[in-house]
């Protein structure tokens, strides 16, 4: 067991607290069960009491996919009425989920050869790869320069899923539609662009509008679902109130803002990085990847703005995506149609009321979740129900939709993002066999796009997912919908086919 995790106290089932600083601060919200809380280690949990004691934090919880990440942990929420963070949102401005229900029964995809099909399809429409963008595939959508400014303004505006042959009608199933300025207008927006493209600090910004449409490396994939919506009746209202099919075929989504966000959350830190060691602030728990603005300066503005832009890409992107999987599920099995269940981000900084006061909550690997009543989801679909919370654990054991419950208040209304690393990229490739793990995908008759599955992002580099969601519901934050179970998955084959 970590070192820390003797200090946790219980105060539930699947809950307990961090105490800090002797007491004088309100402790850490640690969310997880007894076999949860072991996969913690010493440097995760020292990243989160860095957090807790950063200037301006308010709040901190650890949920239970939690693991080591810049800043502050992967699987953390932090709140502040006072500052902001570029560290708990991360370098992946908005890395998203989203869900693609179709109208196909599931022995749709029983035939291996109509799998292989669409995953061809789909390929030739979304690129997968660091670096790779439209010119990389044949049937993609252009997108040049002007369209890209615009989505970096506007986001998924009617006029820009209009032009990029996207249902304007799926704006409306976004946790955020679009992102505005730290002014909340869109002008503020289009004054930082014309700042960042005439100074020159964004000097790619032609070539990364030409990502939108991609899935890009790492752990963002695409994976055709099988829905098997709960027994129970709530489940059962949820998921037609949310848009799911039991025994229907869906699809599953996780990519974020590409190049794109990756340059101006990196503009951001390095900007940050400059003022603090200029003027000799000091780092929280001498990390700089815990640097921060306070609200209402220039520095906090300029990351607000930033932060704004990608994200509105990263919502454009999953948005076509979503178009193109449409179209390649129709080029293969012509008539199909398909809506979209929900698009839902676990890399923001969202302005938000914690403890009766105007915060920005910092979600980095966590997911928001409103139950049913909550004021934020007034006039929309799911008011009365709650939002859908897409949780992915790995392909052979699956994903989950889930919905919150009125517990999720402890943990500033959030969950995990999904099951969480147990194993580290370069561990996994030392340590796993990859035969081993290509026949498991064949026992498990999950097709992919790779010859050789990557290592790095093996089901066993990652948490027991059913432990981690077990933690979630003892927890009283969220009830399970729906599980969503692989029958093929795309990801980037470009490190492990070579």
């Amino acid at each position: 067991m970590a070192k820390h995790t003797n200090r946790l106290v219980s105060t539930g089932a699947a809950t307990s607290i961090l105490p800090v600083a002797d007491g004088k601060v309100k402790p850490i919200t640690v969310i997880g069960t007894e076999a949860i809380l072991d996969t913690f280690d010493d440097a995760t949990l020292q990243q989160v009491v860095n957090a807790r004691l950063a200037p301006g934090v308010d709040e901190v919880v650890l949920n239970p996919d939690a693991h080591i990440g810049y800043g502050a942990p992967i699987g953390c929420v932090m709140a502040s009425a006072s500052h902001i963070y570029p560290g708990p949102v991360g370098v992946d401005i908005k890395c998203s989920m989203s869900l693609l229900q179709l109208d196909l029964p599931e022995n749709e995809v029983l035939d291996r050869r109509t799998r292989r099909a669409v995953i061809e399809a789909i390929c030739e429409r979304t690129p997968t790869g660091a670096g790779r963008g439209q010119r990389s595939v044949r049937k993609s959508r252009h997108v040049g320069e002007p369209l890209g400014r615009r989505v970096a303004i506007e986001g998924a505006s009617q006029g820009v899923c209009e032009a990029m042959g996207v249902p304007a009608r799926w704006a409306t199933r976004c946790e955020d539609s679009f992102h505005l300025g730290h002014d909340e207008t869109r002008d503020a927006l289009g004054a930082r662009l014309d700042w960042l493209l005439h100074s020159g600090a964004f000097p790619k910004f032609r070539e990364k509008v030409t990502q939108l449409g991609s899935y890009g490396g790492g752990n963002h994939f695409g994976e055709c679902e099988v829905v098997e919506v709960g027994d129970d009746s709530r489940a059962k209202h949820c998921a037609e109130t949310f848009g799911l099919r039991d025994k229907h075929v869906a699809f599953l989504s996780h990519c974020g803002s590409r190049g794109f966000g990756h340059n101006l959350a990196m503009g951001q830190f390095q900007a940050l990085q400059r003022k603090f060691d200029r003027w000799g602030i000091e780092y929280p728990g001498n990390d700089r990847h815990l640097c921060y603005a306070p609200l209402g300066t220039p520095e906090a503005n300029a990351y607000i703005d930033d932060m704004s832009m990608g994200a509105n890409f990263a919502t454009v992107n999953h948005l076509l995506i979503n178009a193109l999987v449409l179209e390649a599920f129709q080029e293969v099995i012509p008539g199909v149609s398909g809506e979209l269940v929900y698009l839902i981000s676990h890399n923001i900084a969202r302005k938000e009321i914690v403890n009766n006061r105007p915060s920005w909550v910092m979600r980095k690997g966590a997911t928001r979740a409103f139950p049913g009543g909550h004021y934020a989801l007034k006039d929309t679909p799911f008011a009365k129900s709650g939002h859908p919370i897409l949780l992915p654990g790995d392909p052979q054991r699956g994903s989950a939709v889930m919905v919150a419950d009125k517990g999720a208040e402890i943990s500033c209304y959030s969950v995990n993002h999904g099951a969480g690393r147990v194993m580290g990229r370069k561990a996994a490739i030392r340590s796993l066999d990859q035969k081993s793990i290509n026949a498991s995908f064949e026992t498990c008759d999950i097709m992919t796009n790779c010859r050789n599955y990557p290592m790095d992002e093996a089901p066993a580099v990652y948490k027991d997912f059913d432990e981690v969601l077990r933690s979630v519901k003892l927890a009283g934050l969220a009830s399970e919908v729906a599980r969503l179970k692989a029958r093929f998955v795309i990801k980037d084959a470009s490190a492990a086919d070579d």
